[in-house]
């Protein structure tokens, strides 16, 4: 039970070879086997799962052979996760950077077919954030995980260019007051004008002049 059938170091290399090799296959797959499951992606993972478990462990079946294996594979992750802490690039390289799938109720087809993201997909995670429609949609970002992260339009498919109408109106309307005051300023300095000479000419004491 604890005789081990291989050398351990021989367990060590296995390990390392096979979780190396899971990652970059699942790497180059996209995000959608990592968090958009579909019947046939957990059955690829699943039968996955059973191909490099005799890959791993070759003639070997003790305990102490499944020990060794097992803390390989924690240590490694661990390694892993550490160095993709650190290092910026390798973490884009490992686990790659969130794509935007749409922008302003636009839909980007190019990031879906690089994703390998389908329409009912897309629409199931937009239907979940309360969005009937692509139109509706902020932004919708397919996360490293494999999540689509959803933000609604706040004030419906047009509240750009409503918040824009409101801006050029309110300027427009500043404007025109602003125009109308100049006038009215304009007016009372024209009248002001008119009234100086008779004040001037009725002095207190004086009589005004006769015809």
């Amino acid at each position: 039970m604890w005789n081990l059938g291989v050398p351990w170091y021989e367990l060590v290399i296995r390990a390392i070879c096979i979780y190396g090799f899971l990652l970059v296959i699942l790497r180059m797959t996209g995000k959608r086997q990592v968090g958009q499951l579909a019947p046939f992606d957990l059955v690829l993972l699943l039968v996955l799962s059973n191909a490099v478990q005799n890959a791993m462990t070759g003639p070997d079946n003790s305990v102490g052979g499944g020990m060794i294996l097992c803390t390989t594979l924690v240590g490694l992750n661990s390694v892993i996760g550490y160095a993709t802490y650190r290092s910026k690039r390798l973490e884009a390289l490992i686990e790659g950077r969130p794509q935007i799938l749409v922008h302003n109720g636009h839909l980007d087809e190019r990031i879906m077919r690089k994703e390998k993201i389908t329409h009912h997909e897309l629409m199931a995670s937009l239907r979940a954030a309360g969005c009937a429609t692509v139109t509706e949609v902020h932004f919708a970002m397919l996360e490293n995980n494999g999540h689509i992260s959803v933000q609604p339009r706040k004030n419906g498919p047009n509240s750009t260019d409503n918040g824009m109408n409101a801006h050029t109106g309110s300027i427009a309307h500043n404007e025109a007051s602003a125009h109308n005051h100049s006038v009215t300023q304009k007016q009372t300095d024209a009248k002001s004008d008119q009234a100086t000479p008779t004040s001037r000419a009725q002095e207190p004491g004086q009589e005004p002049p006769t015809a």
